[in-house]
């Protein structure tokens, strides 16, 4: 009876085993950090800016994050980067807000706001402080934790290229281009690099259309995607049609694009609102989509967890936060995180879960 037992348990364990490793990647959930970068606004500048907010809006910016290598370490397997193109260096090296404002913190000890290439911060001359001043020191930091780490399994990173915003003491972005495109694919093959990145190439295989492979569920298993990285371009508009320009199924291109059902392009898709109805049977289908439980400090603030546990439900693969834990600039217990305290499990739509 005793050996019966053991060969029932024997089995059932193996086959939970061969699931996980047969699993897609399409059949996960994860829980990452929004703006992962961003450090808290220098309380100085923060103090004099609130004096001054007619709106209550500065308080949406009111969160921070622990270092990103930090964020991996706890679990979190999504990212979320801004970068800014300053392809001759030293647009945005001095913040106008440290020059309202008297403090002691040095801002950009080396320089490296000086030198060409994409720098990351969320608000031009407001919202500037950040663990990486450029996308490079960036990726290579994310590339030395893989490196220490890699049985990992898959980190999304969605990637937001900003240009429309201008500060309110003028400072103008530089407006993106399919150059500028060619120039960020290729910061992130060389930082990060190709053997470390699910590119659209990777997908598409004998299927004619990325959307083709992707409903045919042609993503590679989680154990094929260990120690692997996958961006997403966070744009609706303009820029994602410079990136895709000249790149059919996105062919050549190291990022996937925020795209609508129906398009050759189509692979995931950023629906922030966790209640959209849609996100769920996009899930089926076989696509990517990332949701966020919360925004702009409101759910934290009233302890309201109703977007997360709609998101969860959903099946959003990528569910993203500012609270993995809980805040440190307001008193709050609201805190982001799967029922056994992890960050990542099966999908509750198309996983086994």
């Amino acid at each position: 009876m005793i050996k019966a037992l053991q060969l029932l348990l024997f089995i059932v364990l193996s086959t939970i085993s061969l699931h996980s490793q047969d699993r897609k990647l399409h059949q996960t959930q994860v829980i990452g950090s929004h703006n992962s970068y961003k450090q808290a606004i220098q309380p100085n500048l923060y103090s004099y800016l609130e004096r001054r907010d007619t709106t209550g809006g500065l308080q949406s910016l009111a969160y921070t994050h622990i270092p990103i290598p930090e964020q991996l370490d706890l679990g979190l397997r999504n990212l979320e980067i801004d970068v800014h193109a300053d392809p001759e260096g030293g647009r945005y090296a001095h913040p106008k807000g440290l020059s309202i404002v008297s403090g002691d913190e040095v801002y950009d000890e080396k320089h490296s706001m000086n030198s060409p290439g994409f720098k990351v911060f969320h608000i031009i001359d407001i919202d500037f402080r950040t663990s990486y001043y450029t996308l490079k020191d960036c990726l290579i930091a994310l590339r030395a934790w893989s490196d220490r780490n890699p049985e990992h399994s898959t980190i999304f990173i969605t990637l937001e290229p900003k240009d429309s915003d201008q500060s309110i003491f003028g400072t103008q972005a530089v407006p993106f281009t399919g150059a500028l495109f060619d120039a960020l694919d290729t910061e992130l093959r060389t930082y990060l690099g190709a053997d470390k990145i699910i590119m659209p190439d990777n997908i598409i295989g004998e299927y004619k259309t990325l959307e083709a492979a992707v409903l045919a569920g042609n993503w590679p298993s989680m154990e094929r995607a260990r120690g692997k990285f996958l961006f997403i371009l966070d744009d609706n508009h303009k820029k994602k049609e410079h990136y895709k320009k000249g790149h059919s199924n996105l062919n050549g291109r190291v990022a996937f694009i925020n795209e609508k059902e129906g398009s050759p392009e189509a692979a995931a898709m950023i629906l922030n609102d966790p209640k959209d109805s849609r996100i769920s049977e996009l899930v089926r289908k076989g696509y990517l989509i990332r949701t966020r439980a919360d925004a702009g400090t409101k759910q934290a603030r009233t302890n309201d967890y109703s977007n997360f546990e709609a998101a969860k439900k959903s099946g959003a693969q990528i569910i993203t936060t500012d609270y993995y834990l809980p805040s440190t600039l307001f008193r709050s217990t609201y805190q982001v995180q799967f029922d056994d305290a992890t960050y990542e499990r099966a999908n509750p739509i198309n996983g086994d879960y």
